[in-house]
């Protein structure tokens, strides 16, 4: 037995724990462990601590995006609605003015065709009365010719102007 080196390891072993009670390291270690333990509870308290404050302001910020959004969308829509609105009404300033100018062209139009019509009126007439007074002077002679054709003359003017 006092050869075995496992028995010599026990009696070692049994002489440095008395060693170690005597001085009282055994309370040392025991004090050094409890240290450790409430600084490791007081690290978990603050890491808890952090966490709740952590998910605070990930509620806070997730909130905060949520309104963002909404208030975008709305941004979105009124922009949208004032677009259509501004279409709607520059298709009816569009509609109106394109209006205007077909009514304008239409009048110009007409005036000028009742110019036309006036010129070639008069154009006739003219013709008329000098095919007539050439008529009438070589088939008509004497003082009561030149009456007829003086009045015929003034008739076709009247009725053609």
């Amino acid at each position: 037995m006092f050869a075995e080196p496992e028995f010599w390891v026990a009696v070692a072993f049994v002489i440095l724990m008395g060693v170690f009670v005597y001085f009282g390291i055994h309370r040392t270690v025991l004090t050094t462990l409890d240290h450790r333990s409430n600084r490791i509870k007081a690290e978990l308290d603050d890491a808890r601590r952090l966490k709740d404050e952590a998910a605070k302001l990930l509620a806070e910020y997730k909130a905060r995006h949520a309104t963002a959004e909404r208030e975008a969308e709305d941004i979105i829509a009124s922009a949208k609605a004032e677009a259509e609105r501004i279409a709607s009404e520059a298709k009816t300033k569009m509609e109106d003015f394109v209006a205007r100018r077909t009514k304008t062209a239409e009048n110009k139009i007409a005036l000028a065709e009742a110019q036309a019509l006036a010129d070639v009126r008069a154009a006739a007439a003219n013709a008329a009365v000098t095919a007539a007074s050439t008529i009438l002077s070589q088939t008509v002679k004497g003082p009561i010719a030149e009456d007829l054709l003086a009045k015929g003359i003034t008739e076709v003017r009247e009725k053609l102007n």
